[in-house]
């Protein structure tokens, strides 16, 4: 890959697209206790908060007063804050960065985040679940965005194709490339179906409310077996591409934790299921604590979790385009090619 092309030698894209994936993830977590604990609308007005400016709202009331209006107005802060860091990376792409494809992507994120803070908006002025639902999908593309945005400025990246033998002459660089693809689809389909499951009215009918859920756990099987095979075929490139196959590790234990945080998040909130566990003693005695400190942690863990699946699933499929197998001839290479064997 051609430095001229690239980027000058500033290390501030790649540093200012980490420190917004980091920020982001947290504020995923602010959301999800927004959600759990239903404060979505403790502040009635936006974007204004109970008449005053967003930043000049007092902060002995905000610090001091309602644990809802706490976790609300601190979200709005913490969406502002995110929205900040994603201008100045704007900034330094303009900056620095030549490639006019990265520039634009980095104006999507703006248009991104700005669009997040519009459906947050209107979600209040509205009150109408639908765009508590889009919100909710709308936070975790934005995290995966950034993942995206830190790869394409890091310095692997930038040096292009992995040249070592071993990794260049593995014909199986193609098809995992393809397989970590079809995962991060299938962890985009997912946190949807959570998103439209979480948001679920209260009236709804009990069928559709158990097939939204019987919807979640085939997807969620579906997607064990994905970032199974993932995490199993990267061990090949463990010597050879490691940076590949860490994460791709990594992503196998996330799914992990997330199975174990769904049933978690289920028996929190609607207790041990029917069947052998329900009729165990231990749980026949355990009671939901709506509103309770377990039930918030274990239901927000299991949404910013899914969001870190998605991000993850989407950093090994970034990454698996550096094998130099699963990269597509170019039209000179193609040319160069056919005049070989001419």
């Amino acid at each position: 890959m051609n430095q001229a092309h690239f980027q000058t030698d500033s290390p501030w894209p790649h540093r200012a697209a980490v420190l917004l994936v980091c920020a982001t993830f947290p504020l995923i977590w602010v959301g999800g206790l927004v959600t759990t604990y239903n404060a979505g609308m403790a502040v009635p007005d936006w974007p204004t908060t109970f008449g005053y400016n967003l930043f000049l709202y007092p902060w002995q009331t905000w610090i001091a007063g309602p644990w809802d209006l706490f976790i609300e107005h601190g979200h709005r802060l913490f969406g502002a804050a995110v929205g900040v860091l994603t201008i100045a990376l704007v900034a330094a792409a303009f900056r620095y960065d030549r490639r006019p494809w990265f520039r634009a992507m980095t104006l999507v994120a703006v248009a991104l985040v700005i669009f997040q803070g519009v459906l947050g908006g209107l979600r209040v002025r509205l009150d109408q679940r639908l765009l508590a639902q889009l919100h909710g999908c709308t936070g975790p593309a934005f995290f995966a965005l950034t993942v995206a945005l830190a790869v394409w400025t890091s310095r692997r990246w930038r040096d292009g194709v992995d040249h070592s033998p071993a990794a260049a002459g593995d014909r199986s660089a193609a098809r995992f490339q393809r397989l970590a693809w079809l995962t991060t689809a299938l962890a985009c389909v997912q946190l949807v179906l959570g998103s439209q499951l979480r948001h679920v009215r209260v009236e709804v009918d009990a069928s559709v409310f158990r097939a939204a859920v019987w919807l979640h756990l085939f997807m969620a099987a579906a997607l064990t077996i994905h970032v199974a095979l993932v995490a199993a075929r990267s061990l090949r490139f463990w010597n050879t591409a490691g940076w590949l196959a860490r994460p791709a590790v990594c992503l196998g234990a996330l799914l992990l934790v997330q199975l174990g945080l769904g049933g978690g998040a289920w028996v929190v909130n609607y207790g041990w299921p029917a069947g052998w566990f329900g009729q165990q003693a231990w749980a026949q005695g355990f009671v939901v604590a709506q509103e309770s400190s377990t039930q918030a942690i274990v239901t927000t863990a299991h949404v910013a979790t899914g969001s870190l699946i998605l991000a993850t699933a989407l950093l090994v499929a970034l990454r698996s385009m550096l094998l130099p197998a699963s990269r597509p001839l170019g039209t000179a290479a193609r040319f160069a090619r056919q005049e070989a064997l001419a």
